[in-house]
């Protein structure tokens, strides 16, 4: 709030702009999936989400929060609906993380900035529209059913940082993803938070399951982990899926990739300092690309594990041996999201 009280002492106004004032209205049901914190694991939601509706019969698009990192006059509306077209709209490596694993699933996902063009594209298409929410902000879209995810291993940023506490508070239903492998003193601090701050909301909890085809190759290695770059970065965990994957299949180390960090790799590392065991996947221009292929290639390890949701070795080289970090979100103990989903379902009378 440092920039809101510089313009009030200029006796200007600050306003910011609430769900009601700035959501469009869809001719469809709309379901959203947002976060509190980036690295919760919301898309992988949305997918568990999209997989439940397809197994119902029922046909959903995606509509995903804009990433506009180019050249907005070309980004009105774009559709995602095969790898090409990720070539197509030239898309960065953080905007593949948000589209890619979607697309290969057979999702259609939508984005750009003309939301009101995009909606309306979207409806033509879609039985019921999921919103994938993005930077933890709230929907552009009037939801019928706010999903709300949350992190156990960062508990307490559920009330820590705007806007996602807006989207803690607003849920109607609250899932604590990864409790599989998080501790569980953690999970019960959310489980306080959420019975405290936004008690009538429906508290669900998921697993996050990592899998590494053939990870048994990495068993007494030692291994380069690529992380989702926004999770490890803003998102301040020291750690994601891949680290953990490492230590789940046996790797012998997690090499430092710090010291052989390549042009702005080096700058990403100095500006977070909490990462000590992971390299971020960055990729915002093509220069940070050839940094990224350059310090992996300079990293003496056995084996590169790529825990981003994309495929990397489409953009860049990777020298050394590879294997891919898959997560999937799956049921827990308790209340099923897939019984709410449900439910919500026979109220829009789209199942029996």
């Amino acid at each position: 709030m440092h920039k809101a009280s510089r313009v009030l002492a200029q006796g200007a106004d600050f306003v910011l702009l609430g769900p009601e004032r700035t959501m469009l209205t869809a001719a469809v049901p709309v379901l959203s999936v947002c976060a509190v914190r980036t690295g919760c694991g919301k898309s992988g939601v949305t997918e568990y989400i999209w997989e439940f509706l397809n197994r119902q019969g029922i046909k959903a698009v995606v509509i995903r929060h804009p990433m506009p990192y180019c050249d907005l006059s070309r980004m009105r509306v774009e559709r995602f609906a095969t790898m090409e077209d990720l070539d197509r709209y030239l898309c960065t490596v953080e905007e593949r993380e948000e589209y890619e694993h979607l697309v290969a699933k057979g999702i259609v996902v939508y984005a750009g900035v003309d939301y009101e063009a995009i909606l309306r594209e979207a409806e033509k298409e879609g039985q019921v529209i999921l919103w994938d929410g993005g930077n933890n902000d709230f929907p552009f879209i009037k939801p019928d059913l706010e999903i709300v995810v949350l992190d156990p291993h960062r508990s307490g940023h559920e009330s820590r940082y705007h806007p996602g506490e807006t989207n803690f508070l607003r849920a109607q239903i609250l899932v604590a993803n990864k409790v599989d492998s998080a501790r569980k003193e953690d999970v019960e601090v959310l489980k306080r938070s959420v019975r405290t701050h936004n008690p009538r909301a429906a508290f669900i909890q998921t697993a996050s399951r990592i899998r590494v085809e053939k990870g048994d190759q990495i068993r007494g290695k030692r291994v380069l982990v690529i992380e989702d770059g926004p999770t490890v970065t803003h998102g301040e965990m020291r750690y994601g899926a891949g680290f953990l994957a490492a230590q789940q299949y046996g790797a012998a180390e997690c090499v430092d990739p710090r010291p052989y960090a390549a042009g702005s790799l080096r700058i990403i590392f100095a500006n977070y300092p909490h990462l000590e065991k992971v390299l971020p996947a960055e990729g915002y221009f093509p220069q940070q690309l050839n940094d990224l292929e350059t310090t992996i290639r300079q990293v003496p390890c056995d084996w590169v594990l790529v825990a981003t949701p994309i495929d990397l070795s489409r953009l860049i080289k990777i020298d050394q041996p590879s294997l891919r970090v898959s997560y999937r979100v799956e049921d827990w103990e308790g209340p099923k999201l897939s019984d709410s989903i449900k439910g919500f379902l026979r109220q829009k009378n789209l199942i029996d």
